[in-house]
């Protein structure tokens, strides 16, 4: 491999640094603990006014990252044609990086008087950060070989989530220690953090934004490039419907992904109702979590390169199946701590290995990377909608997350039967 392509795979791997920091301090640790704080009051509890309609805050939260997921799983397909046809995955990940960083500025400004803005930057932020992930994703079989892909995406991940542990460590300082930083409160602190997020996101992704290739197909768009986004996505679906393997994975994908993304999302909320854990036992938690997943990552993919993809799967889908089991069972803190270590050694290993496992099941002679991976990436967030929706509302009517865990062990279940289905190749052909 020569000095320019490890460069330009470098590049690739510091977007998972430059976006990572979004996952973890917005949707997994520090915005859903002072969201719980700020929008609980002491007449109504956690029961929040949401543009006139009132329903319980974190129920408010789960629903709003569907709604946001909804809408990338709407758009993805048909933006990923039209980048597909002219040329121009860069130009879409730039856009939805944008969006997704500006608006964790904004949130700098919600202070729980503002319900409505609150969610509505947050979900602008989803959007921005599920957006930039379909183009991103999409770049990962062009700028590596087929046996580069399991060791490159975990990198990825692994990058992601040393950059994102960094942040939150020096935010988490920040809100033990405000008098240090010149803040009055940990709120203000937890505002900040919002801001620094943004500002972190936008200017790391200046690295892959100007060593990634800016146009792998040379084509440009005309004015039929919304009409001819429509035909490219329609060209690759005919040809999923045609391929078992490709069809079975999504299908697993779909359902262990319900688990493994509502987990990242509910985690902080879980610990916070279900064990009445500070907000700073929260926030280590998913430190616990995020510095596990590193050596997860790398694990994993060593076990998908010596013993094979689909048995680097298996074994990590059967762990979140017992995971699941176990949080219903979970009293303690010490007990939450342990099953986030557990938690931790799986997230980053099965994130990394199913976006490999992906990119070797795509036909070698398709340029239509991005069309490809918009199936993948709506999968992923209609897993999310699905996830996250199915765990308020059964939350709603049992008003126990206990009972939400069990269900996602059932997604896990599922998952697992459709993974034993996919036969993995061992080399992938290439026309000549």
């Amino acid at each position: 491999m020569g000095a320019k392509m490890k460069k330009v795979q470098f590049a690739w791997a510091m977007y998972d640094w430059a976006n990572s920091v979004y996952s973890l301090v917005i949707t997994s640790t520090i915005f859903p603990v002072y969201f719980n704080n700020v929008t609980a009051s002491q007449g109504k509890g956690d029961v929040v006014s949401f543009f006139g309609f009132e329903m319980v805050n974190t129920v408010l939260y789960s629903w709003s990252i569907s709604f946001s997921f909804l809408v990338i799983a709407l758009l993805s397909p048909l933006l990923s044609g039209m980048a597909d046809y002219g040329g121009k995955k860069l130009l879409f990940m730039k856009i939805f990086a944008a969006i997704g960083s500006v608006s964790c500025m904004g949130l700098f400004f919600f202070d729980g008087s503002n319900l409505e803005l609150g969610i509505i930057f947050s979900v602008l932020a989803s959007i921005g950060y599920a957006g930039s992930i379909v183009f991103y994703n999409a770049f990962l079989p062009e700028i590596s070989t087929f046996e580069e892909y399991d060791i490159l995406s975990a990198r990825g991940f692994a990058l992601g989530y040393i950059g994102s542990v960094l942040l939150l460590v020096i935010n988490l300082v920040m809100i033990q220690k405000p008098a240090w930083f010149l803040l009055n409160d940990g709120g203000e602190a937890a505002r900040l953090s919002f801001l620094i997020t943004g500002i972190w996101w936008l200017g790391f992704a200046g690295i892959p934004f100007r060593y990634l290739p800016n146009n792998t197909r040379g084509n440009f768009s005309d004015t039929s490039l919304l009409w001819s986004g429509y035909k490219e996505i329609k060209k690759v679906y005919r040809e999923l419907t045609h391929r078992g393997d490709l069809k079975q994975f999504l299908s697993a994908f779909l359902f262990y992904s319900m688990g493994v993304q509502t987990v990242m999302y509910m985690a902080a909320s879980f610990g916070d109702k279900e064990l009445g854990l500070a907000g700073d036992k929260l926030i280590l938690t998913i430190l616990i979590i995020q510095i596990v997943a590193i050596m997860g990552s790398f694990l994993f993919g060593w076990i998908a390169k010596t013993s094979g993809n689909k048995i680097s799967l298996l074994s990590m889908v059967f762990i979140w199946i017992g995971i699941c089991m176990a949080a219903y069972f979970v009293t303690s803190e010490f007990e939450f701590y342990g099953l986030a270590f557990v938690v931790g050694l799986v997230m980053g290993g099965i994130q990394a290995i199913s976006r490999s496992s992906y990119s070797k099941l795509i036909p070698g002679d398709t340029s239509d990377h991005a069309s490809y991976f918009s199936f993948y990436d709506v999968t992923e967030k209609l897993a999310i909608v699905f996830g996250t929706f199915s765990y308020g509302f059964i939350e709603k009517f049992t008003g126990s997350m206990r009972d939400s865990s069990l269900v996602l062990g059932i997604f896990f279940i599922i998952g697992m039967l459709f993974l034993l289905r996919v036969t993995f190749p061992k080399y992938k052909l290439v026309k000549a």
